[in-house]
């Protein structure tokens, strides 16, 4: 922790200025700092979806769009993503109480054969930091996996990672099965990973291919925006 860091008592703080703070600190990958951030705003009487979105979601949106404008790196949106969990595990229970609206639940794994997971868990830190539910399957997943999984959790993304060239067409054998299964519709597909492009995305299907994980997080919102209207016009 820096000197500066020391002098500022984060419960002295307004909340007017404890929530640009707390940006801050998100930024610097200060874990504790923000876990004490949460509970001061829970103790103050937010709402555990309001610390969510305008503490959590705010700051690591910053992060986002840093982290695509070639600002930030990496290690420092994995420090930030640390620190953002933190804070989640203090709002997850809570937010399960209260019934909080969800932007999304996301299903996401690296594909058979592949056992390569950064590029993922970037993806799925940064999707959590935007609101998003996620549960990671990790590596190696065949299309049973995936399914499985999509329908135990009740699903409206299912992502996909790889890192061969030799397991990038795992992906079009599980949204081939989807189709077969007539499931197809009921899933936002987005796809990533360093060999893969938008014409690969396109030939086997996926409704998007992500380039990073600040891309994959302006999708997904996107996209799942768009089932939750067309649901509502139906």
């Amino acid at each position: 922790m820096s000197e500066d860091q020391d002098d500022i008592i984060l419960s002295e703080l307004d909340d007017d200025e404890l929530v640009p703070q707390m940006f801050d600190d998100l930024y610097d990958g200060l874990r504790e700092e923000i876990e004490e951030g949460v509970t001061i705003l829970l103790g103050r009487g937010w709402t555990p979806y309001d610390v969510l979105t305008k503490a959590l979601v705010g700051g690591m949106t910053i992060v986002g769009n840093d982290f695509r404008d070639g600002i930030l790196f990496v290690p420092e949106v994995l420090l930030a993503a640390n620190a953002m969990k933190g804070g989640m595990a203090i709002l997850k229970p809570l937010l399960a109480e209260t019934g909080a609206p969800r932007v999304g639940k996301m299903v996401i794994g690296t594909v058979k054969g592949d056992i390569h997971d950064i590029g993922k868990n970037l993806v799925g830190m940064m999707m959590e930091g935007a609101g998003f539910e996620v549960v990671d399957l990790g590596i190696n997943n065949s299309v049973d996996a995936y399914l499985d999984a999509l329908a135990a959790e009740d699903a409206d993304i299912l992502g996909m990672s790889a890192l061969l060239t030799t397991t990038m067409p795992y992906m079009k054998v599980v949204i081939d099965t989807l189709i077969e299964k007539g499931l197809r519709e009921d899933y936002i597909v987005l796809v990533g990973g360093a060999p893969l492009n938008e014409e690969f995305g396109k030939a086997i299907g996926a409704d998007a291919y992500c380039r990073d994980a600040a891309v994959a997080v302006e999708t997904a919102k996107t996209f799942v925006a768009r089932k939750h209207n067309s649901g509502a016009q139906a």
